[in-house]
């Protein structure tokens, strides 16, 4: 009988060693209550490769690798302006959403959008999101238009400006990881490959903590 109890016990130990190692792997805070973050944004956001190597997902992994437990959630579409943006917002944002990745802007930069319009639609989504307590980090882009120095300095100086006035956390440029290196960029010369979203993940991810830091604040 001894015998047996024994060999329960070692089941149970190793059983239970095998437990804390997942535990441990997977690095997650288990007091922690899950931290929802949408990422609204554009093509870069939606990405030109396969699921598991866009931005959002990527970057799931990278908060759970540092022990946050979050849920990214991909709600980029290719072509859209801040104003169709702002047009699906409350669709994509519902109300159990405690933080916002906003990543708008690069598609009217590169088409040549009246700056105005894109402010105008960037300050609505922000005061959106200020009145329903969600906490946002703002993204901007680095500044590189065909449609003159007036139209590129607009957009240089429109999301810092922003991020002042709605006190956001702000990420200056979410395409400076890659703009300048082509072995980070797709075919298209444009869009961040599987390694440039890698690149922008690394960059961005100490701000992104600062967001769920603040969202968990927020809701406490």
């Amino acid at each position: 009988m001894k015998s047996k109890f024994g060999n329960r016990v070692a089941v149970v130990a190793v059983a239970l060693c095998f437990v804390l190692a997942w535990a441990a792997s997977n690095n997650v805070h288990a007091d922690e209550r899950t931290i929802k973050i949408v990422m609204i944004g554009d093509s870069l956001t939606e990405g030109k490769v396969p699921e598991i190597d866009r931005i959002p997902i990527q970057l799931e992994f990278a908060l759970k690798a540092k022990g946050q437990s979050v849920a990214v959630i991909n709600a980029g579409v290719g072509g859209d302006s801040a104003a169709k943006g702002l047009a699906r917002l409350n669709r994509v944002v519902t109300d159990d959403t405690d933080a916002v990745i906003l990543a708008l802007g690069w598609w009217d930069m590169d088409r040549g959008l009246d700056p105005n319009v894109t402010r105008a639609a960037l300050a609505a989504i922000l005061s959106n999101l200020e009145a329903r307590r969600i906490a946002v980090l703002l993204c901007g882009v680095r500044a590189h238009t065909n449609f003159g120095d007036a139209h590129e300095k607009a957009f240089a100086a429109m999301f810092a400006n922003l991020a002042r006035e709605y006190n956001v956390l702000f990420f200056p440029a979410i395409n400076e990881a890659f703009a300048d290196d082509a072995s980070l960029k797709a075919v298209d010369g444009l869009h961040p490959n599987a390694a440039g979203n890698k690149a922008v993940v690394k960059q961005i991810l100490p701000t992104v903590e600062a967001l769920v830091d603040r969202a968990r604040l927020r809701n406490r």
